[in-house]
């Protein structure tokens, strides 16, 4: 049995006061969000992979601490901050190519290029797409690996991975095979999505027949193998819905499809244009609605009355073309926020969430303990995991130790890794 005592931790819980747990999986809204649960002194004590006490300094120590403490590893943490690990909820961490194979969009970019132009010449994403049809599952297992572990020693313990670089049948699965198959080689736990709606196929006979054979035959496969694999009966099926892309009534026939099979669902929106989506996704009652930087008041507010979180991808507005998610707007409307680094090799080239989170308060209007709660606990509970992003009795032991004792350091700090120790399922990870 593994056992771990980790003494005299600042420690961040993300409990609102009297909690045991978080209230009923909902995460926090608005102004409930600057909550962390902040023990000044205390001590975790993990076991078999679960936090089993969190104690003040001071208080009397129990006959199960007693008992397990004998074969515990202390640690002290010397007043250095101890917090959940974080919770990456939307990522392209999955594709064929490396990241130098879009170089060429990204010099394109710098030449005055738009997003858009450079997808009309043959870049953006197809350009993956290409890499990926030619990679094998074994390849792209692989590289999938290496870049689940580079997040992890940054801090992400649960990765959200997305499909979408295949838009074939037989591609699509490839790659959902590929993150199942990368699932048993890292200490990170990888979360599959589905995302069918993600370019239309120019080799496809006619854009009207690539998107009715999306979901006429690749959902409904993609379902029945989701139903059969281990671990994927939760599959989420998301679409990216812009100019150039999925359209608004294209999205809505796929994502209520995918509802049919028993899939939640979730939207990419409002990246560049506001067309409306995001009334319809809370209408539909998806799970999240990702991107946000050219939705209206009227988006936000809906958004923020709603079950559906938003999450912010700040990553994108710095690489890309400097516009952000009016996240600090939704969440002082009462909405729940998430932030993720959106990790792709075209758009977002950065697997880094301490980054996110520093761009996040800097410019989506957050403030420190929203940002952190937005990148634990909020994401945690969008993912379906209701033992992960707090830290209490019960609870998965992902945990972060950072360098410092203060955790508003975590977003202050730019271009270094905060993070010294990580804890996944109670095992350390070296």
């Amino acid at each position: 049995m593994s056992v771990t005592l980790i003494r005299n931790a600042r420690v961040l819980t993300m409990l609102a006061s009297g909690e045991i747990v978080p209230s009923a999986g909902l995460g926090r809204r608005g102004t409930d969000r600057d909550v962390l649960g902040i023990i000044d002194r205390g001590d975790v004590l993990v076991s078999d992979g679960v936090i089993r006490e969190v104690t003040r300094a001071g208080e009397p120590v129990s006959e199960a601490r007693r008992a397990l403490s004998a074969d515990a590893v202390e640690i002290d943490a010397r007043g250095r901050v101890l917090m959940p690990g974080f919770v990456d909820c939307h990522t392209h961490a999955c594709w064929g190519g490396g990241a130098a194979a879009r170089l060429p969009d990204w010099e394109m970019k710098l030449a005055g290029q738009t997003y858009q132009q450079i997808a009309a010449a043959g870049g953006g994403i197809m350009c993956s797409v290409r890499a990926t049809r030619e990679s094998s599952v074994g390849e792209l297992a692989c590289d999938l690996i290496g870049r689940a572990d580079r997040m992890l020693a940054l801090g992400s313990t649960t990765i959200e991975v997305k499909t979408g670089y295949g838009l074939t049948l037989d591609h699509e699965l490839n790659m959902l095979e590929a993150i199942v198959q990368a699932r048993g080689y890292t200490m990170s736990t990888l979360v599959p999505t589905a995302l069918l709606g993600h370019a239309i196929d120019p080799e496809a006979a006619s854009a009207t027949r690539f998107v009715d054979d999306t979901i006429e035959h690749t959902l409904p496969a993609i379902s029945q193998i989701a139903k059969t694999t281990h671990g994927i009966a939760r599959l989420a099926v998301d679409a990216f819905c812009e100019r150039g892309a999925w359209g608004v009534e294209d999205t809505i026939r796929l994502l209520s499809a995918a509802q049919g099979h028993g899939h939640t669902v979730r939207v990419h929106a409002d990246q560049f244009t506001s067309m409306g989506m995001v009334a319809h996704a809370v209408r539909m009652g998806a799970r999240s609605v990702d991107h946000l930087e050219a939705s209206s008041d009227e988006d936000l507010h809906l958004l923020a009355h709603s079950q559906t979180f938003g999450v912010g991808l700040p990553i994108c507005g710095l690489h890309l073309d400097g516009r952000y998610a009016r996240l600090g707007e939704l969440a002082r409307l009462g909405g729940r926020v998430c932030v993720a680094t959106n990790f792709n090799p075209g758009s977002a080239p950065c697997p880094s969430m301490p980054m996110a989170i520093a761009i996040a308060v800097r410019q989506c209007g957050l403030s420190v303990e929203q940002a952190l709660v937005a990148s634990t606990l909020n994401p945690a509970v969008l993912l379906g995991y209701p033992d992960l992003g707090f830290i209490a009795p019960g609870a998965r032991a992902d945990l972060l130790l950072l360098h410092e004792n203060d955790e508003r350091l975590l977003a202050y700090e730019i271009g270094d890794n905060p993070v010294e120790m990580v804890w996944a399922g109670g095992e350390r990870v070296e």
